[in-house]
């Protein structure tokens, strides 16, 4: 009985064991993650223009400086400030009266001179039968036809005198040599001023020149297209210049290189290089930044991602991405140039291939992933995650 007794109690802690240690195998084990959701896209292949970008500046097709041509005390201003003046429109006008008093005095002078011409003239004329007839002297002829010529040279004299005095008593309205924007005027009414006083500047804005310099390299690698262009009567045969402001906007109008710079600049190791783009609207002003975009190559059918698909560390450029079974590979590639806010890439990936393009912190190569397709996100919940001031 006692032996029956203790292989029962023997069996029953066996039993127990055994149920125990399932409990606790069952207890440990965990459920599988679930696959983690990415945003994913296709790869694209397309053609793509390159362009090179270089910073430069606007400035007038025609910068003028107004000056008076005389001196004098200023009258008036004749145009308001910032308006749109012709060729030749008069914009100043300097005290007339003591020029007006000069002009007078040379029509003066010229008229005396004139009657002594005259009569020096008819002196000639009475003198010259009358010593054929020995009547006069052949001296006192001499003489007549001596003052005669003096008094020409004066009436010579006096008729320049008279045009400097006209042009003076001109320039006292002090007239715009192009058509364009006149700008806040700098000299005041009641000024005394004189040929070396800036009245106003006068800039002809359409068509207005952007001036950029670029490096010597760069432009030996496209210096006969820019030649060519600048020869060509056909303006078509130009590259077409585009123009991005400094609100990021792009210029709705292109431009057309006109012309090199003489030589490069020693210091720099620059060429200036100079653009016209039509302004019509004087919309573009002298002095704004401009972002100079030239198209310099093409790419036909180009393997192109978004710059957020790339993920860089330790010098490396990869992209995860994504087989038809949802796993996850981590695949090092070689990049080319950008084109927007894209990566052109050289080697590594081929179009249609699908990328991880958010969520790319939280991947690890193998791993099963859910994928949906990538959206941008909306203006209002990109400015929502921007960081607030003070957090």
């Amino acid at each position: 009985m006692t032996i029956l007794r203790s292989r029962w109690l023997a069996t029953l802690g066996v039993g127990f064991a055994v149920a125990t240690g399932s409990g606790c195998e069952r207890a440990s084990e965990k459920p599988a993650p679930p696959p983690l959701d990415v945003q994913v896209e296709t790869v694209e292949t397309r053609d793509v223009t390159l362009y090179s970008e270089w910073v430069g500046t606007t400035t007038g097709f025609v910068n003028a400086q107004i000056r008076p041509k005389v001196q004098g005390f200023l009258l008036r201003q004749r145009y308001k400030d910032g308006d749109v003046v012709k060729e030749g429109e008069v914009l100043f006008e300097i005290d007339p009266r003591q020029f007006q008093a000069a002009f007078d005095q040379a029509v003066g002078d010229l008229k005396r001179a004139e009657a002594a011409l005259g009569k020096s003239e008819i002196d000639v004329a009475r003198y010259t039968p009358l010593a054929a007839q020995g009547a006069v002297s052949q001296q006192e002829l001499d003489n007549a036809i001596q003052e005669r010529a003096a008094n020409m040279a004066q009436v010579y004299s006096a008729q320049a005198a008279l045009q400097q005095a006209r042009l003076n008593l001109d320039w006292t309205k002090v007239t715009s040599p192009v058509t364009g924007i006149a700008g806040i005027a700098i000299a005041q009414l009641g000024d005394l001023v004189g040929e070396t006083t800036v009245l106003a500047n006068v800039a002809q804005l359409d068509p207005i020149k952007v001036a950029f310099p670029i490096g010597e390299n760069e432009y030996l690698r496209f210096a006969k297209r820019i030649a060519e262009g600048t020869r060509s009567a056909d303006r078509s045969t130009s590259p077409p210049v585009e123009l991005l402001l400094s609100d990021g906007e792009k210029y709705s109008r292109t431009g057309e290189v006109s012309v090199a710079g003489l030589e490069v600049s020693e210091t720099t190791g620059t060429i200036t290089i100079q653009a016209y783009f039509p302004n019509p609207d004087y919309i573009l002003r002298p002095g704004q930044y401009a972002l100079v975009r030239l198209p310099t190559d093409s790419r036909k059918g180009a393997v192109v991602i978004r710059q957020r698909a790339v993920n860089e560390l330790q010098g490396l450029t990869q992209v995860a991405v994504v087989s038809p079974e949802n796993v996850v590979r981590w695949r090092t590639v070689a990049l080319g140039p950008r084109t927007g806010s894209d990566w052109i890439v050289d080697s590594g990936l081929a179009g249609g291939e699908t990328v991880v393009v958010e969520g790319l912190q939280k991947i690890r190569d193998g791993m099963k992933v859910a994928p949906t397709p990538w959206k941008a996100p909306s203006p209002a919940t990109a400015k929502a995650a921007e960081p607030q001031d003070g957090n």
